[in-house]
């Protein structure tokens, strides 16, 4: 396979599995509808930062050590279990609170100024860099679109910022195909339930990874 077979062909499957719905795309999604486009795209950026974390883990073969290592890759595990149950537990019980059923949109939502879009940057980029799976994803993955004679380590970061930039990609679309519905998404009784929805959505995730056997 040559060098531009090898990127063809990973960025083909890279898009496949980038628009395949999950629980980054379910983050992204209600954080553009209840919180607003820019934290969206924050939490997007990083998901995309914690995928290159991951692919540099990867490409120096340190991300081997989940591979052999079940006690490391236990407690990655269990990490992003509570982690995954936290952000859940948090959303459903924000989705409660009975002040928010009388606040109106404006109320809801903090000014773009207040924001506080390096949290929705962490909080994105700790769901990916948490999860074991990630890590294993990397590790099987990339090594099977890199040619023979190519420098693994240039080409698995090569494949990584793709990976990433293609997520930018899908996130940034997601949270333009939220605009025109801004309005209906931003009354209070939508939020609580998409709230609840997303929230229930990491909780299943947290407990599928905590009772997730290698």
């Amino acid at each position: 396979m040559t060098p531009t077979a090898a990127l063809l062909a990973f960025t083909l499957a890279a898009a496949i599995l980038t628009v395949t719905p999950g629980m980054d795309s379910a983050l992204v999604l209600r954080t553009a509808a209840v919180e607003g486009g820019r934290r969206a795209l924050m939490a997007g950026l990083g998901i995309c930062a914690g995928c290159l974390v991951w692919g540099a883990v990867a490409a120096f073969g340190l991300g081997s050590l989940l591979l052999v290592s079940t006690v490391a890759y236990d407690a990655l595990r269990i990490c992003a279990a509570f982690y995954l149950f936290y952000l859940g537990v948090k959303l459903l019980w924000g989705g409660r609170r009975p002040g928010k059923s009388s606040a109106g949109p404006a109320q809801a939502l903090p000014p773009a100024a207040t924001a506080n879009a390096a949290g929705w940057f962490v909080r994105g980029c700790l769901t990916n860099v948490l999860n074991p799976k990630v890590g294993i994803f990397y590790i099987t993955f990339l090594p099977q679109f890199i040619p023979a004679g190519a420098d693994v380590l240039r080409f698995s970061l090569l494949l990584a910022a793709i990976h990433a930039l293609l997520g930018v990609l899908w996130f940034a679309l997601l949270v333009a195909a939220t605009r025109p519905l801004a309005r209906w998404l931003s009354r209070p009784a939508v939020m609580r339930g998409l709230d609840r929805m997303t929230g229930a959505v990491f909780i299943a995730f947290g407990l599928k990874l905590a009772l997730e056997r290698r």
